[in-house]
């Protein structure tokens, strides 16, 4: 549609708006001059998993060594080398709905066996221990817990996670795979780790990465941080079909993760700040149920109400239908809720700016009163 001239507002994509901040740019451009250009460490260089053990030292309290570290090529990678060097044929994996649509396919491929958790905007998307407790089966050998979320944007409190942990405990089998990505993009305060309670630490992987707090999607650098005996298996894993991350992508990371702070604290209140607008907007829809997400930058409204109306003949039948009708009628580009497992809601990233948001709603808001 772009490509015939149609003015398309894209809510659909993933990633901050943001260019990298000057002082990593200078870092990665430092590099190339350095010649910073030849095939790294599997792991990642020492100095940058040096400054992932400070950053988790300083700013989460939490105690690792180099040796615990493996840097990849993006969080994404570092959530596949951990599924694939845990699960085994016939394990299954605890994923939470809605969840990252690539975590089922992950695990999967894996020849592990999803098991999905509802968890509805009723809930604000967050699973119970109660529900925790009666998915855990001999076979489950993880859980995939992503805090702030993609795609609901729910975070669990320290309170929370510490009812989930408390059911884990008695399940010694079960590693925790801890997504933090969106970790800065938080809006209650303080991140709250599974990592952080002793009893069950060296059960946790965290995984984490530049992507998101420092706008850096595109450099590919992510890190687990976990019990040496999982990073072991995820270097001879990543050994054998990737190796070491790019070179000058992992200087740019070192400089995020050692420099300045504000750059990641700016961009937060941006989001934040969009946030407050887009929840206020689709409040103002008739239809939509709404949560106010309290992290990363996605809202996912229940549209189920819009299921079984129609307009000019085009009948809506599920988030799909909704999000290609919005796109049709409103030119905005969104993304179903079937993909995140689940089809009775649909996602919309703020990571845009607040004139695009504004538009985006007004004309969201009318192509949906148009349905009857």
């Amino acid at each position: 549609m772009k490509a015939q001239g149609i003015d398309v507002i894209n809510l659909s994509v993933g990633e901050p708006d943001f260019n990298t901040p000057d002082h990593i740019k200078a870092a990665a451009i430092k590099a190339v001059e350095d010649n910073w250009s030849r095939y790294s460490p599997v792991p990642g260089y020492p100095e940058l998993k040096n400054a992932i053990v400070q950053k988790l030292k300083n700013e989460n309290g939490l105690d690792y060594a180099p040796s615990q570290i493996l840097c990849s090529n993006g969080a994404k990678q570092s959530v596949c080398n951990t599924v694939m060097a845990l699960v085994n044929a016939g394990d299954e994996v605890i994923i939470p709905a809605p969840y990252w649509v690539s975590y089922p396919q992950m695990v999967l491929l894996a020849e592990g066996t999803p098991v999905f958790i509802d968890a509805p905007i009723e809930q604000d998307f967050k699973i119970t221990p109660e529900q925790l407790e009666a998915a855990i089966t001999p076979a489950t050998r993880a859980l995939i817990l992503c805090s702030p979320s993609n795609p609901t944007g729910s975070v669990y409190s320290k309170e929370e996670l510490e009812g989930l942990k408390n059911v884990l405990l008695k399940h010694e089998r079960v590693i925790v795979i801890a997504d933090e990505i969106y970790e800065h993009i938080n809006y209650v305060g303080e991140h709250a780790s599974m990592a952080s309670f002793d009893d069950i630490k060296d059960r946790v992987v965290i995984i984490n990465g530049v992507s998101k707090a420092y706008a850096m999607t595109g450099w590919r650098i992510g890190f687990i941080a976990a019990p040496e005996w999982i990073v072991k298996g995820c270097n001879k894993l990543q050994g054998q079909y990737t190796s070491g991350p790019c070179s000058v992508s992992q200087k740019a990371a070192e400089a995020a993760f050692s420099g300045d702070q504000q750059c990641v604290e700016d961009m937060r209140k941006a989001f934040e700040r969009r946030k407050n607008l887009i929840v206020k907007l689709a409040k103002e829809i008739p239809g939509l149920e709404v949560n106010d997400p309290q992290g990363a930058f996605y809202l996912f409204p229940k549209c189920s109400s819009f299921f079984g109306k129609e307009f000019e003949g085009k009948k809506i039948n599920s988030s799909t239908d909704l999000a290609l009708y919005i796109l049709e009628k409103a030119h905005v580009a969104t993304v179903a809720g079937d993909a995140f497992g689940s089809p009775e809601c649909f996602r919309m990233s703020y990571a845009t700016s607040d004139e695009n948001i504004i538009e985006a709603m007004s004309r969201i808001k009318a192509a949906l009163a148009l349905l009857k």
